[in-house]
């Protein structure tokens, strides 16, 4: 038998601010025991699970690994403008004038993620 993928994991200053920001984007749940100052918060949400773990040192350096979010019920534009409304700003904006690419963001503690276009924007391209 494998191994799966739990959850992931991110290092950070604080946990449930941040946990409390990637519940909105992803429209997840924050733990229940999860309170202001805890080391850790858990995000459960549709197809993930992230945990949020207090570390002393700040991010330093360019992500490894990274999201690619794809809206479910909305544009790219239109999930780029609420995650931005959470707190999240913008690093890159790799949107062609077709329509086709991505926008990359940073959340509140500078870890990047990208959104993507909307399964339905891409079967129009198609």
């Amino acid at each position: 038998m494998s191994s799966l993928v739990r959850h992931v994991t991110f290092d950070c200053s604080d946990a449930y601010r941040l946990g409390l920001f990637w519940a909105e984007v992803l429209g997840g749940t924050l733990g229940e025991d999860d309170v202001p100052g805890d080391p850790e918060a858990l995000v459960t949400a549709p197809g993930s699970a992230l945990l949020f773990v207090v570390v002393p040192d700040a991010k330093s350096v360019k992500n490894r690994v990274h999201f690619d979010l794809q809206p479910q019920d909305r544009t790219r534009d239109e999930e780029v403008e609420r995650i931005v409304a959470l707190g999240a700003t913008v690093v890159g904006d790799h949107r062609n004038p077709d329509g086709t690419g991505w926008v990359t963001l940073a959340d509140p503690e500078g870890n990047e993620f990208c959104v993507e276009r909307s399964a339905a924007e891409r079967a129009r391209q198609a």
